[in-house]
């Protein structure tokens, strides 16, 4: 464990896997409240396209190494393709399954055929489609901090306000709040916590990331404040155990994270009746819910 905690390759890679479990869950936590949990995964598609870009334009340019311009790239395209998404939706021209469709497959068509066109192949994607926490740079973990830091301030210090708009969208407009703005700071938002997950637990499977802890959360909890923090610990622990774990045996990180976070619902899930009965005390009432003095009279 010291080994680990010592090596500066495992400092860069923690450091990064906390800051991922800190932001992920905090978006995912609005998008689950308004009912767009896979959203994660669309923008993650279209990041695709944005890594495959900056490869082109650092293969261009001459950098060394060519995927210099990727995590730029990936946060460009992920913020257009989330902002495109939220005007579909918002003016109502299609519905929202059929434009995440359109940024699943032409996100994933699209990195494949860019890739190629700037002399890379397939396999230069695959650290990005299922992580490569274990190559995390200094330059990657100067941008994972910037973003994280956003993510978490918007996240955090308009909680208020976009629990409003995504609890009831005609509520929060007549309570004066620019409902248009503030879908689409959630949207950027999430496309940057897409590209900051990224290099945790790959694009397919960062919705998971963003939605797995919010789901545990509302299993113990009541109150979207409680959610949001039991989230962003559980987020927080799987990913630092998963990184772990990983360290001592050969695994990928990313799936060993998510894996981690289901077996946690499940957990949760089996947990949630037992708890409940101790909370009753045990009693065999069939109307636990009626006062004692409450009679039930038949029809």
């Amino acid at each position: 464990m010291i080994e680990m905690l010592t090596d500066p390759l495992m400092q860069r890679a923690l450091l990064v896997a906390l800051l991922v479990g800190l932001a992920a869950p905090v978006i995912g936590t609005y998008l689950v409240q308004r009912r767009l949990s896979l959203l994660g995964d669309g923008i993650g598609h279209v990041a695709l396209t944005g890594v495959a870009l900056g490869w082109l334009v650092g293969n261009a340019a001459g950098l060394v190494p060519q995927d210099t311009l990727a995590i730029p790239g990936a946060v460009v395209a992920a913020i257009l393709g989330a902002v495109a998404i939220e005007v579909v939706r918002a003016k109502g021209r299609t519905s929202g399954d059929v434009a995440l469709a359109l940024l699943f497959y032409g996100g994933i068509a699209g990195g494949v055929l860019i890739i190629s066109l700037a002399g890379g192949s397939n396999a230069n994607l695959v650290g990005y489609l299922f992580g490569s926490i274990s190559t995390v740079s200094t330059q990657d973990l100067v941008v994972t901090v910037a973003l994280s830091v956003l993510v978490l301030a918007v996240g955090l210090g308009l909680r208020t306000a976009l629990f409003a708009v995504c609890h009831d969208e005609e509520f929060a407009r007549a309570a004066g709040l620019p409902v248009g703005a503030l879908n689409v700071v959630i949207a950027v938002v999430a496309a940057l916590t897409v590209t900051v997950a990224m290099r945790v637990v790959g694009v397919l499977l960062v919705s998971a990331l963003m939605i797995v802890p919010v789901a545990v959360a509302q299993m113990v909890t009541s109150s979207f404040r409680r959610t949001m923090a039991v989230a962003m610990t559980v987020g927080v622990v799987v990913c630092l155990a998963g990184l772990t774990i990983t360290y001592f045996h050969d695994a990928s990180p990313g799936a060993t994270i998510v894996v981690l976070a289901i077996g946690l619902y499940a957990l949760a899930a089996a947990a949630r009746p037992l708890v409940a009965s101790a909370r009753r005390g045990g009693t065999h009432d069939p109307h636990p819910e009626l006062p004692d003095d409450v009679v039930v009279e038949a029809p």
